[in-house]
């Protein structure tokens, strides 16, 4: 594989600053487990001041955040609604039923982002014979859908609309940043009315690990005890949340750049023979293109790309994802739509 790569496959690659490598290595830590970390307190507790919350709590992986909060906000035997492509439903190996003992309840939503009259249908009451539904979860941005953004207007109706049939609705904010600088508006403006939120400092952000989960300090007490149950807690924590204290000030500061650079791919990406792709709708940094008509398949591709130092995988036979971060600029785009180019030649659709 040639020296230089450009590695569009996640955000989740990007590598700690010397800032971030810094702050681990002279970080004060403690025992988290007791509680006597101040690193991780003070984490926690900007993390709750951010996001207009009353506590805060740092846990390994948004995973392991989400999962603790369908835990503590459900029974078993209930449904969890949640969009058809939600990372909770494919990416979270099963955990609502495994651990929670609920039972997802998908629908299928244009641009991954739902609406209220899409939901209602689905709740259900108690019963003798179906589910009761005990949670709806939204995901904002949609990876799956495109890294689309849910309108605030949106948003708060299906939660209002939720709390009146008596039902809490939990955020999976992995990058909820990314919204808020889509959007303009603040994190706390776009989450103020969920019962829980988890978010990634792991993605965009630029940490090396970790997500933090907030809410009442009643959900966070539940959340840190279901943390343990998932083998979380963590002793000198400090070290991680070091610098995940530095990608909450600054990460988001940047975001915007990371957006414009997958707009830019997404805009190019329609000049390809064989390439198809609705640019307008790349509003973060995530992007999806089909190659049907190119001549090849996701895979092959995904090998040709790597081959050539250009890193982004196959989400099925016919698309590709591409994700922008800290760790890729506007020459790195450049280089990875020079080698697409080369790639898939017109001779080859021409072929095909």
């Amino acid at each position: 594989m040639p020296a230089t790569i450009v590695d569009l496959r996640s955000d989740t690659v990007t590598k700690p600053s010397d800032a971030m490598r810094k702050a681990m290595h002279d970080a004060e830590v403690g025992d988290d487990v007791y509680r006597e970390d101040p690193t991780v307190n003070r984490l926690q507790d900007r993390a709750a001041e951010i996001f207009g919350r009353e506590a805060g709590l740092f846990v390994a992986s948004g995973t392991m955040g989400n999962q603790a909060a369908i835990k503590v906000l459900t029974r078993h035997g209930q449904e969890v609604i949640c969009e058809a492509r939600s990372h909770i439903y494919n990416f979270e190996m099963g955990m609502i039923s495994a651990f929670s003992g609920a039972v997802p309840r998908t629908i299928h939503a244009e641009d991954g982002i739902l609406k209220w009259e899409m939901i209602a249908p689905h709740v259900r009451a108690r019963n003798d014979h179906r589910a009761r539904t005990g949670l709806i979860e939204l995901e904002n941005t949609s990876n799956l859908a495109g890294g689309s953004v849910y309108p605030l207007v949106d948003a708060n109706e299906i939660v209002d609309y939720a709390h009146a049939a008596g039902l809490p609705v939990h955020l999976d904010g992995a990058r909820i940043f990314n919204a808020s600088a889509a959007l303009g508006v603040s994190v706390l403006e776009l989450t103020r009315k969920f019962d829980s939120v988890m978010f990634c400092l792991s993605k965009g952000l630029g940490a090396p690990v970790g997500s933090m989960l907030v809410g009442s300090k009643e959900f966070i007490e539940e959340a840190r005890i279901v943390r343990k149950m998932l083998g979380g807690s963590m002793r000198q924590a400090g070290i991680l949340a070091a610098a995940g204290l530095i990608a909450l000030e600054e990460g988001p500061r940047r975001l915007h750049i990371d957006h414009t650079n997958a707009r830019f791919l997404a805009d190019e990406l329609t000049q390809i023979p064989g390439i198809k792709i609705d640019a307008p709708k790349v509003v973060t940094n995530i992007l999806f293109f089909d190659l049907s008509e190119s001549g090849l398949t996701g895979p092959e591709l995904s090998k040709r790309l790597a081959a050539k130092g250009i890193l982004a995988n196959a989400t099925n036979p016919n698309v590709i994802r591409m994700v922008t971060h800290l760790d890729v600029d506007r020459a790195g785009c450049e280089r990875a739509l020079t080698v697409l180019r080369e790639v898939i030649s017109p001779r080859r659709v021409a072929a095909s």
